[in-house]
């Protein structure tokens, strides 16, 4: 009997990792997502050539730094970082996910605009739409 109740509560304590495993890196994801939508999207950020919204990096070691160099080409068209998934999707419970602009003008833009610090703010907004999308699929 009791090795029973042990393996029903080994069997309970891994999927509720797994929920939370799942819950942290959809919410770090749509945080991600929010602080690049484009005003016409509803988000706070100005997108000319796409090189800001391109230079956003993720890493599980440190923030990613802004590179002083990095500047768009005169007349070049720029497509989001795909790779901030990736590294989202290698994040375990208990990291770090660092997430930030390397443009040489994401400060000065970030002061203006506020696409990351706003983004950041509707965290909890963010997570507890993911749970309750999550308890939905379980129950449903």
């Amino acid at each position: 009997m009791t090795e029973q109740f042990n393996a029903q509560i080994d069997a309970w304590v891994s999927k509720s990792e797994k929920r939370l495993l799942a819950i942290m890196r959809e919410s770090a994801k749509r945080v991600g997502i929010e602080s690049r939508k484009t005003r016409g999207e509803g988000g706070n950020m100005r997108v000319d050539t796409g090189f800001l919204r391109a230079s956003f990096q993720s890493s599980l070691n440190a923030m990613p730094k802004i590179d002083i160099n990095a500047r768009p080409d005169t007349g070049g068209r720029y497509a989001p970082n795909a790779a901030v998934e990736l590294t989202i999707g290698r994040a375990e419970l208990g990291n770090t996910i660092y997430m930030g602009f390397t443009a040489s003008y994401a400060r000065p833009r970030e002061y203006k605009d506020g696409f990351v610090r706003l983004a950041a703010q509707r965290w909890d907004v963010i997570v507890e739409a993911v749970t309750k999308e999550a308890k939905a699929r379980i129950n449903g």
